[in-house]
């Protein structure tokens, strides 16, 4: 990676029936659950007032939703934001993919008729690349897997690391920098 945004603002969209069970949520397209809904117009006045250079949100309407109702209706749909895709693991817990495949992670297992790690790592590269492009500060919403990846991938540890950053929904997360170097600035948040 040759040049950084200003800073990265990460939001994981507000839950749905999926999160909330535990589910592998990739290409299924969820709406938020009430809670979710609330937890998204919680975001509004935690991000108003910030200036972004650039809004983008995965196609998927829980992220969608998530950007309208804390603020930003106008977000631009990035295909590269989609969440992870799982392949024959969609909508399984981890541990009934367990069942099959004994230790399966996401971050160490393979994802038969989904994506590879390589593959979630050249689309996330495309956003931070498009963002550092955009001369400021971006605000992005998305998902728990690509948004680690994300970030694993920012500060430059590769995206199996996305494993180490649990992402909660509904978070403001922020990344920046200190000088040259990538930083962490918040988390969870």
């Amino acid at each position: 990676m040759t040049e950084l945004p200003a800073q990265l603002w990460l939001v994981r969209h507000g839950a749905t029936e999926w999160s909330q069970n535990g589910r592998h949520t990739g290409r299924t397209d969820l709406a938020l659950l009430p809670e979710g809904e609330d937890e998204a117009r919680a975001l509004a006045p935690r991000l108003a007032g910030h200036d972004f250079a650039l809004v983008l949100t995965s196609p998927r309407q829980r992220a969608r939703t998530t950007a309208r109702l804390a603020g930003y209706p106008d977000a631009v749909v990035d295909d590269d934001l989609q969440e992870w895709d799982y392949g024959d693991y969609e909508g399984l817990t981890t541990e009934q993919i367990r069942a099959r495949s004994p230790g399966w992670t996401i971050w160490s297992g393979e994802t038969p008729g989904g994506e590879t790690p390589a593959r979630v790592e050249a689309r996330v590269q495309r956003v931070i690349e498009r963002c550092a492009a955009a001369g400021g500060d971006a605000l992005l919403f998305a998902h728990s897997h690509v948004l680690r990846v994300l970030t694993a991938v920012y500060l430059g540890f590769g995206p199996r690391a996305g494993g180490q950053f649990m992402l909660e929904t509904a978070t403001i997360n922020v990344l920046g920098r200190e000088h040259e170097y990538p930083t962490l600035r918040r988390w969870n948040a």
